[in-house]
């Protein structure tokens, strides 16, 4: 491969796979296989090349394809797996055949065959999250359709992918009257391969930055109004100072709140919010001095909390 044959390039990549194609296969090869090619050719090949995109590949269970833009390649997901569903409607759930797919919009490095790097990478792994007959895409993908399309979107959370050094935000695509339940939050395992599931509630639309640093914002009026009243009654009840009890958990409770909303990462996250827990007890000792650091106690026991779910995940 020479260096005039390799571009690199933004664009819109689309991975797809069937759900449960071995055991599809094991079940009834022949159908399996008849129904693979009818959705390749009446399906899969004539919408990509409708929406201007470009099937790089086909695999023995999906298909990955490349468009220039990221509504056209939601817009294409969408009405291949609108028509997919309605083709197999009637099919009975043990043999229903259904495909995930996963969209993400990131510069990858074409050659004349097949198209590599991290934009492509994601979008594999975006495409593992989705259930079947769903569509799951990246935030980068999520800014550039979520004002184009007349369509809902679910936040299902930031994720730990597999081979990628940041948590990334995800994203489902809701159509055609479809609403998901509470959705599964994966977290890494031993095997990465096999996840453990955590339930997250989702929501049909996520609320821009604006309203996020609106509700910030009121979460720290009402936290602070609370102990103003608090500190009243305090001064108004006579000898004696209680207030700054309730007065350390609201500022501790703002803090956590102030980590979740300002830093990035589920990581980064739990350690902020064990940092201000631990600042919020070393205030308490320091009021209660009677010569002995017992903050240390809890803030040893956070660090030994974090270093065995290290140890688990890993």
């Amino acid at each position: 491969m020479t260096d005039q044959e390799v571009q690199r390039r933004l664009a819109a990549v689309l991975a797809a796979d069937v759900a449960g194609y071995t055991r599809l296969m094991e079940a009834n090869e022949d159908a399996t296989l008849s129904a693979w090619w009818s959705a390749r050719k009446d399906v899969i090949d004539p919408t990509v090349a409708r929406y201007r995109g470009r099937i790089v590949k086909h695999t023995g269970d999906g298909f990955l394809a490349e468009f220039p833009t990221a509504t056209e390649a939601v817009q294409c997901a969408i009405s291949m797996q609108t028509d997919l569903a309605a083709i197999h409607s009637k099919t009975p759930k043990d043999r229903h055949f259904a495909f995930r797919m996963g969209i993400n919009l990131g510069e990858i490095v074409a050659d004349e065959d097949d198209i590599y790097g991290e934009g492509v990478n994601l979008a594999a792994r975006l495409e593992s999250l989705a259930e079947p007959g769903g569509i799951c895409i990246s935030e980068d993908v999520y800014r550039q359709v979520r004002h184009k399309l007349s369509i809902n979107f679910e936040y299902l959370g930031e994720k730990s992918l597999k081979n990628l050094s940041e948590d990334e935000a995800v994203y489902h695509v809701s159509f055609g009257g479809k609403r998901r339940g509470p959705t599964k939050v994966k977290r890494r395992s031993p095997d990465r391969g096999v996840r453990h599931a955590q339930p997250q509630a989702s929501s049909n639309f996520i609320p821009n930055l604006e309203e996020q640093k609106d509700r910030f914002l009121r979460h720290a009026k009402v936290l602070g109004a609370i102990w103003i009243i608090l500190f009243v009654i305090d001064i108004s009840t006579g000898p004696g100072i209680w207030a700054y009890w309730p007065g350390i958990a609201i500022a501790t409770i703002w803090g956590i709140v102030a980590v979740l909303f300002h830093v990035n990462g589920w990581r980064k996250r739990m350690m902020g919010c064990y940092a201000v827990i631990v600042a919020g007890l070393a205030v308490v000792n320091l009021i209660t001095w009677s010569g002995y650091p017992w903050v240390l106690w809890p803030a040893a026991v956070l660090i030994v909390i974090e270093l065995g779910r290290r140890l688990v995940v890993r």
